[in-house]
């Protein structure tokens, strides 16, 4: 996998909306401002916008191959320094035909989003490029009050830090409170509370090893069978990272994604599986049933490590995870580390 250069202050990032186009709507740009002000003024960035990044929802619905303009014009232009999403959606799947694989090897950079951007990631993964399965720009960047100290430091870590190995800790507390989008909500923070599970490890044990593949699996329908959705050889010795949308789709949906899975083979394959914390924790120990119904009851995987309620996707607070790095996942310990770098000095 190619690394991309790690952050540095000064360094000039691109916003791009290539899925939901909300960021640009009248009643929601506020939330770039915040998100502008914060990575201005607490990370050093220099915020640049894609032509077409703030044009609202209805523009930017009804022209996916603008969308794939602005995320190939970020990538070639050599002045930028990482891709930053501005939110999620349902679409991002329509700007597959316009986005060129080669053009995204060719200049690799830092690239975060998650829920829908899992799409942009099979993009990057395809490509051979680490990616970040992290922050927005509307929900955390954004954040009423202030951006999380958990997801803050996990920027900081994760993007500008120089190491060769890094855990992965639990967050010590959560959130399931919802502060609606409104600008008279500007100064309302989430209300948070003790996190007193940490991480569970619900199935199998030891210690595994793999690289990190995985996403929003309420976008790996819209996946499966494009030419970014990845080969049973790129799956095998994964460590599959998987949790669920603000939808929280019901534990059926999650029991059949689960099948078509294990129909593929990939389940049999990989070394070892994360969930993400559902938001609000709705659904929690139904999603860990079927979970468990289909890699053990069904598929008989019974020593395949399964840790649940990490810190990722739609929960509040939320790291980031980088797509392709040797991972470890301990069981006894209940430790999840990286086990090399994520970036470069450039």
């Amino acid at each position: 996998m190619i690394k991309p250069k790690r952050l540095k202050k000064g360094d000039k990032i691109a916003v791009v909306s290539l899925s939901w186009g909300g960021l640009g709507d009248a009643d929601l740009i506020h939330k770039y401002e915040i998100a502008k002000k914060r990575l201005e003024e607490d990370f050093g960035l220099t915020v640049v916008t894609m032509p077409h990044a703030l044009k609202g929802s209805a523009f930017v619905a009804a022209h996916p191959e603008l969308r794939a303009k602005d995320l190939m014009d970020a990538f070639e232009d050599s002045t930028i320094d990482a891709v930053f999403c501005a939110i999620g959606g349902d679409d991002t799947i329509r700007i597959l035909p316009y986005v060129d694989i080669d053009t995204l090897r060719k200049h690799p950079k830092i690239f975060m989003g998650y829920s829908d951007t899992t799409t942009n990631h099979f993009m990057m993964f395809k490509a051979g490029l680490v990616s970040f399965y992290g922050p927005s720009i509307m929900c955390e960047f954004g954040e009423y009050g202030k951006m999380s100290e958990y997801t803050e430091e996990a920027v900081r870590e994760v993007l500008f830090g120089e190491w060769s190995r890094y855990e992965l800790k639990p967050s010590p507390e959560w959130s399931d409170d919802y502060v609606p989008w409104d600008v008279k909500n500007i100064n309302k923070p989430n209300v948070m509370k003790p996190d007193t599970k940490g991480y569970e490890v619900i199935s199998g044990g030891g210690t595994v090893q793999g690289h990190l593949l995985g996403g929003c699996i309420d976008v790996f329908p819209m996946i499966v069978g494009t030419s970014i959705w990845p080969t049973i050889d790129e799956w095998r010795g994964a460590i599959l990272f998987i949790e669920t949308s603000e939808d929280k789709p019901s534990p059926d949906i999650i029991k059949w994604t689960f099948r078509n899975l294990a129909a593929q083979g990939i389940l049999k394959v990989i070394n070892g599986i994360m969930v993400g914390k559902p938001q609000a924790e709705v659904y929690y120990d139904e999603y860990k049933t079927v979970i468990m119904q289909v890699v053990c009851e069904e598929e008989h995987l019974y020593e395949l490590p399964i840790f649940y309620n990490v810190n990722f996707g739609h929960a509040i607070p939320i790291g980031i995870l980088p797509y392709g790095i040797l991972t470890e996942l301990n069981s006894e310990e209940k430790t999840i580390t990286f086990l090399e770098s994520v970036t470069t000095s450039g």
